[in-house]
């Protein structure tokens, strides 16, 4: 599995063209029949709205791409949502824009500006995470080996995700699965041998924020 990016919690932005309010409704979904769902239901929560514009892109590759532009001039909504989805490459995420008319034309090129707006904000306002394949990797060293073992880790960018300590010290940490190799034998040079490889266990793995995501 590639490194990629998907959605972890929806969000919502809004903006404003000429009086013309855009609202982006961001959800994850892992099949079509969650995207179509997830899309039934904002058309009913803005039943009074002029359009209700979606995309979604489904799949480890993408392979499943949909969008509408629900009674916009053609490729003015759907297509330019949808293309804002691959660009910023998430997968298993759907968005719908509502539109409230304003009273001004935007134009072709004003409404693609606009939706197309609309869903980056939509994005920024959600939880986007990096699901990667790695190894959950529990290590244990005596009390000199423990700060020796937290450099390493801090070097290379990785976080400690659980640590125990009793006569020994035990912990965690998640490693991408290309930097695996490479890290034990760091940590075996600066212990001097001291470190304990307890397990190593494969998964696929993500961060939201700080917060550590096992799959």
């Amino acid at each position: 599995m590639k490194r990629y990016k998907s959605a972890w919690e929806g969000g919502e932005g809004e903006i404003v063209e000429k009086k013309s309010r855009f609202i982006a409704t961001v959800q994850p979904v892992e099949s079509e029949e969650e995207a179509l769902s997830f899309i039934a239901a904002m058309k009913k929560k803005y039943w009074n709205a002029t359009h209700n514009c979606s995309a979604f892109v489904v799949g480890e590759n993408m392979e499943l791409q949909r969008c509408s532009d629900d009674g916009e001039p053609q490729g003015t909504a759907g297509r330019p949502m949808l293309d804002v989805l691959l660009g910023e490459g998430v997968h298993n995420v759907a968005v719908v824009v509502t539109r409230y008319f304003g009273g001004t034309l935007l134009g072709t090129g004003g409404l693609v500006r606009a939706y197309s707006k609309a869903v980056q904000e939509g994005l920024k306002n959600s939880v986007i995470i990096e699901k990667q394949e790695g190894t959950l990797l529990t290590l244990q060293t005596d009390y000199n080996g423990i700060g020796k073992i937290q450099y390493q880790l801090g070097m290379k960018g990785l976080t400690i995700t659980d640590s125990e300590y009793t006569d020994v010290v035990r912990i965690e940490t998640l490693v991408p699965q290309d930097q695996l190799e490479k890290l034990l034998e760091d940590l075996t040079e600066a212990t001097n041998g001291r470190v304990k490889i307890l397990e190593k266990k494969p998964v696929c793995f993500a961060f939201a924020g700080t917060e550590p995501l096992i799959f």
